[in-house]
């Protein structure tokens, strides 16, 4: 099981916020949670730290613009996509972009339009600065190579251990072999065995672990490992 990606759907019209909660359900790796105004969006924002925001721009009781305002200085970083009628498209395009929106969609639109437009903005926000996960006590932020603990020490992270880490997140509850994880972090490498890997777990444990040697964050399982967030 991969860890789910929530996405936090903004909007008043209840048939079309619970079909995309349901919808966003169904879609493998997805989570869908809604919200049926601004106030409801910005708690929601808050408690589940979602990977993309779904923002109506007309709310019952705020504008959707300073709803996308009010999230960013909420210090959400996620992408916003804001929905809009096609008589408004241009006008609501820029006070989107104006307020802090990655983009727009006009209603009505096909569910996998949608959904390949939080894709693309998921791969580009993933690759960004303002990318951030949690593991365990830690903000892991793979751009700039640091996990971040709750008192803002900053532990430093080779490329490699940042690879590492940002794989078996990605896979969630998943334990990931030692041969797949060598695969997809060194490449095609003849020269690269598993004991380089586990070295490399070895001093990633002695960074991030109380105790590494009974390590509750990465964790082994047989064949391979898995993050315990």
């Amino acid at each position: 099981m991969t860890r789910e990606t929530t996405i936090l759907i903004i909007d008043d019209d209840t048939d079309l916020r619970q079909a995309l909660v349901e919808q966003f359900d169904l879609e493998p790796g997805f989570g869908g949670v809604g919200a049926a105004n601004a106030a409801e969006g910005l708690a929601a924002a808050e408690s589940e730290k979602p990977a993309v925001i779904v923002l109506d721009v007309s709310l019952p009781d705020m504008d959707g613009f300073d709803a996308c305002r009010k999230l960013r200085e909420q210090g959400v970083k996620a992408p916003i996509i804001m929905l809009t009628g096609a008589a408004q498209e241009e006008e609501h395009q820029v006070q989107g972009l104006d307020a802090g929106a990655n983009d727009y969609v006009l209603k009505p639109f096909k569910f996998s339009v949608l959904l390949a437009r939080i894709r693309a903005h998921l791969r580009s926000h993933e690759a960004s600065e303002d990318a951030v996960y949690r593991i365990g006590p830690y903000e892991f932020r793979p751009s700039m190579r640091v996990l971040v603990d709750q008192t803002q020490k900053k532990v430093r992270l080779t490329d490699k251990e940042t690879s590492i880490l940002r794989y078996l997140y990605r896979s969630g509850e998943k334990p990931v072999g030692r041969e797949e994880l060598l695969r997809e972090v060194w490449g095609y490498n003849s020269n690269v065995t598993t004991h380089t890997l586990e070295t490399h777990i070895y001093r990633l444990r002695q960074k991030i672990e109380p105790d590494a040697q009974s390590p509750k964050l990465l964790i082994t399982e047989t064949g391979g490992y898995r993050l315990q967030v």
